[in-house]
Order: structure tokens, then C-alpha cells, then sequence
């Protein structure tokens, strides 16, 4: 594969970067709310945060949540990186900033890409307020953070060095977007089906040979090698269930769920395809066919990031019905923008989530204070078992954890040292009962406890230090005793 000459690229305005660095102060914003009202969760911002905690340390990454190494989890060599943003000064914001900045950048090379379709200035405006108004952007940003969310810049990238035929910084890209997440393999998947619909075969060849070559490294040697022998982690659970035949497959899909899903993806941008648009629509294809046969649901939603490279595909194939529009003479006018602009605000009101500010995000308000109590009476050698809301606020350390529905442990025989639970609120994956029963357990041990009145409890074994200080104000603190 060789590369050829192309005419240089349009530099974007400043302007743009202006606007696109104003956008990516508010998602961090956005998302730094979120984490400060306790909607964050121990999956996935927990997890990443220990990470790069650890790696920050030293140490080897291997999440106590769940036991398993992070290029185990989806391959994502990249995030390698945070470790030493990390050694600077350890912060989950740094994930959380680095993913509304790179979300919102996407648009410089979206921008590019319009330019050279040879869209005029207002029409390669008009692509970035495309991206920036999916819905799934917004709330990709909200959803805690994933490592694949850093490289939808160089997914648009991908495709502007396609159609340059910058041959090799497509392909350095390619490697970047697969060291992110195993999953974007689709993706490049995709790119070898588009490639050979244009009888590039080279090109195509190049794609599917990485791919493959990609899937055999993860599934043959590294994941076995890292999981004593499994496959990657979360094949079985979402795909298990289609192990039988033909017939067993379609009756297991949710064809009602995967009509609407298909429905929202076509809603922000649809209108702007055209018969042009359907080379680049065929780099789609895996991912969707994956999410629709998944047996999770979160996969047919625009809540979550699994649909993320969807928006950039969706875009860029408005881009190319805006190209075909304008060959034949059909002036997009300042009207139909207007309205084209009318419907994907439209779009982005009632499917992204900012409104969740307004309701659901305000669910622990009460109970911020008093976590915030707590947390800093917890020690950052402390081995902690939390409830999932609270363990990305504590996890840059060794050993932490939230008891699942199916935790059965004895606090006497763990490592354990440290609970912060909530059997009022026990958050995602844990249950009431489940919580009461360690805070039961810690008393009976004589652990040193203390409540508040939100139903939020501290305990510390004897052999923690420091030991608690005595309650005051809304808080009580008491050792628990043997009880029959």
C-alpha cells in the first residue's frame, strides 16, 4: 500500500478551537457535577481511576473490584498513558476532562472532512453542530468514562486520511483507535467493508489483515494469558446466548428494542443522507449487527458509549449527502439549515440527558455532606468496601470494593478493614440486605462505628488507624458489641 500525493488540508478557523474548547470546559463541568452528586459509579469511573491509580504507583494494574488486569478488561493499551498524569496529582479529573475534550474536538476533524468535500464555510459549520447535538455525545460524556471515548478525533481522522490517501497515518491511527478499546475492531471491520465496496483493495486488505490479526493477539495469547486461560470478559455474558442455530438466534433477538435503537441512530442526521452516503454507512454495519444481538439492552440505547463511533459514521455520511446535494445544484438554504439545525436540537432535547440535572442527578443531594464526612475520615491506606456510588471518590488505593448482590464474605476472614455503607441506599449491584449484614457483622466483631442520619454507616476494625473520632451534630458514633 503505498500513499499518494493530496491537496493540503483546510486548517479549521480558530474560532472552531475557540468554541471547541468552551464546549469541552462545560462537559467537564457536566460530568464533574454528576461525580459531585454521587451518580458516578464504580463501573465504570471506579475502575479506570484504580487503574490509573496503580499504574501511577508502580503497580500492577489489577482491579480489586474485579480482579482482573486492564489490558484483561478490553485491550486498551492506551489508557498506559494516564499513569503519569496520575503520578502528577492523582484525580479522577483527569479522566473526566480528557473525555469531554477529546468528545468535543471531534469536531476539527469533522470540520476538516466537510472541507474537503469542498462544502462551503457554513456547511462545514453546520457538520460540527451536527456532532456536537448527537445525543449520544452529551451522554457518553455523563456515562462515568471509557477509554474509546479519546479516540472518536481520531476515528473522523481515519476517515479524512482515507480520502487523502495518507496511507500511513491511516494506518498509525487504525492502531491507536484498536489500542483503546477491543470492541472498535468493528469499527476497523467496517472500514475493510467500505474499502472493498470502493475497490480499494489494498486499502481493504489492510484493514481486515489488522483487524484479525488484532483479535487473534487478544483472544489467542494476551487474554488467556492474563484471565488464567479465559477468553475476553464480557463475550460470554453478552453473547452467550447465541450458541445454538439460525433459529435459535432470531428468536433471541429483541426485534421490537433493536427497531426503535436502529430508529434513534437514523433520527439526529437521516435526513441529510443520501445515495452517497451509503459507502460510508457499510462502516456501521458490524457494530450495529453486534449491539442488536447483544443480550444486554444498555448495547440498543444512545445512553451509553457502546453507539459512540455510530455519531461519527452518522455525520460523516451527512457530510456526503451535503457533497451529492450540492453536485447536483440543490442549495441547502438558510431556511432548510435553520430547520436541519430545528431538528437535531430537537433530537438532543429528548434523548440526551442534561434535564437529569433537573431530577434524577438531585436523588443523593442530602446525602453529600454526610459522605463527604466520611470519606475524609477514611485513611488512603484503607481497605474499603463502599457502595458503588461512593467508591469512585475513594479509589486511588489498593483494595476497594462494593459488596455485590452475591458478596457472601465474612468480614473475620477478609481484608477488609473499612466499610462505608448505605442499607438505605445501597446503590447499583448491592442490595439492602446485603449491606445491613456487613454492618451487623462489624458490630458484632467490635468494630468502631459511626452512623449518620441519611442511613450512612463508617466502620473501622480494631486494628485500623487512626481510630474514629466521636460523632457530633446529625452523625453518633458507638463500638459495637457482641449480640446474640
Amino acid at each position: 500500500m503505498t500513499s499518494t500525493s493530496s491537496p493540503r488540508p483546510v486548517a479549521p478557523p480558530r474560532r472552531l478551537w475557540l468554541i471547541s474548547l468552551l464546549l469541552a470546559l462545560i462537559g467537564w463541568c457536566c460530568s464533574a457535577a454528576r461525580h459531585a452528586l454521587l451518580q458516578s459509579n464504580a463501573y465504570d469511573l471506579g475502575l479506570f481511576d484504580q487503574w490509573a491509580w496503580l499504574l501511577s504507583q508502580g503497580l500492577a494494574p489489577i482491579s480489586s473490584m474485579e480482579e482482573v488486569h486492564l489490558l484483561a478488561d478490553h485491550g486498551a493499551w492506551v489508557f498506559f498513558l494516564t499513569g503519569g498524569l496520575y503520578a502528577i496529582a492523582p484525580s479522577v479529573h483527569w479522566l473526566l476532562a480528557s473525555q469531554a475534550l477529546a468528545l468535543s474536538l471531534t469536531a476539527i476533524p469533522i470540520w476538516m472532512l466537510a472541507a474537503q468535500a469542498r462544502l462551503p464555510q457554513r456547511l462545514c459549520w453546520l457538520a460540527c453542530l451536527l456532532w456536537w447535538l448527537q445525543p449520544v455525545v452529551f451522554n457518553s460524556n455523563l456515562f462515568d468514562f471509557h477509554p474509546e471515548v479519546w479516540v472518536m478525533p481520531a476515528l473522523a481522522l481515519i476517515l479524512w486520511a482515507e480520502r487523502a490517501r495518507r496511507a500511513w497515518l491511516w494506518l498509525a491511527l487504525l492502531l491507536i483507535l484498536l489500542g483503546c478499546r477491543d470492541g472498535l475492531v468493528l469499527i476497523t471491520i467496517g472500514l475493510a467493508l467500505e474499502l472493498a465496496c470502493q475497490r480499494r483493495w489494498r486499502w481493504s486488505a489492510s484493514a481486515a489483515l489488522l483487524s484479525a490479526g488484532w483479535l487473534l493477539m487478544l483472544s489467542r495469547w494476551l487474554y488467556p494469558w492474563l484471565r488464567g486461560g479465559e477468553g475476553p470478559k464480557a463475550a460470554g455474558r453478552m453473547f452467550g446466548h447465541l450458541n445454538g442455530g439460525l433459529h435459535q438466534i432470531l428468536t433471541s433477538i429483541d426485534w421490537s428494542g433493536g427497531v426503535s435503537y436502529l430508529v434513534l441512530l437514523t433520527l439526529p442526521c437521516g435526513l441529510l443522507w443520501r445515495r452517497r452516503s451509503l459507502p460510508v454507512l457499510v462502516i456501521a454495519l458490524p457494530l450495529v449487527v453486534v449491539n442488536l444481538l447483544s443480550a444486554s439492552p444498555s448495547y440498543r440505547t444512545l445512553i451509553h458509549h457502546y453507539s459512540l463511533p455510530l455519531a461519527v459514521v452518522a455525520v460523516t455520511a451527512a457530510i456526503d449527502g451535503l457533497a451529492e446535494a450540492a453536485e447536483h445544484r440543490r442549495r441547502l438554504t438558510g431556511r432548510r439549515r435553520a430547520l436541519v439545525l430545528g431538528w437535531a436540537l430537537l433530537c438532543w432535547l429528548s434523548l440526551a440527558k442534561p434535564w437529569f440535572f433537573a431530577g434524577p442527578y438531585l436523588q443523593r443531594w442530602s446525602l453529600r455532606v454526610d459522605a463527604s464526612a466520611a470519606i475524609g475520615q477514611i485513611p488512603t491506606n484503607a481497605n474499603v468496601l463502599t457502595t458503588s456510588y461512593l467508591a469512585p471518590h475513594l479509589s486511588t488505593r489498593e483494595l476497594i470494593a462494593f459488596p455485590k448482590k452475591s458478596f457472601n464474605e465474612a468480614l473475620g476472614a477478609s481484608n477488609w478493614d473499612t466499610l462505608l455503607l448505605n442499607p438505605n441506599d445501597p446503590g447499583w449491584g448491592s442490595s439492602g440486605k446485603v449491606q445491613g449484614r456487613l454492618i451487623n457483622q462489624a458490630h458484632h466483631n467490635g468494630w468502631h462505628c459511626q452512623s449518620w442520619e441519611s442511613g450512612l454507616e463508617l466502620c473501622r476494625s480494631p486494628a485500623a488507624t487512626p481510630p474514629l473520632p466521636p460523632g457530633n451534630g446529625s452523625a453518633h458514633s458507638r463500638r459495637g458489641a457482641p449480640t446474640d
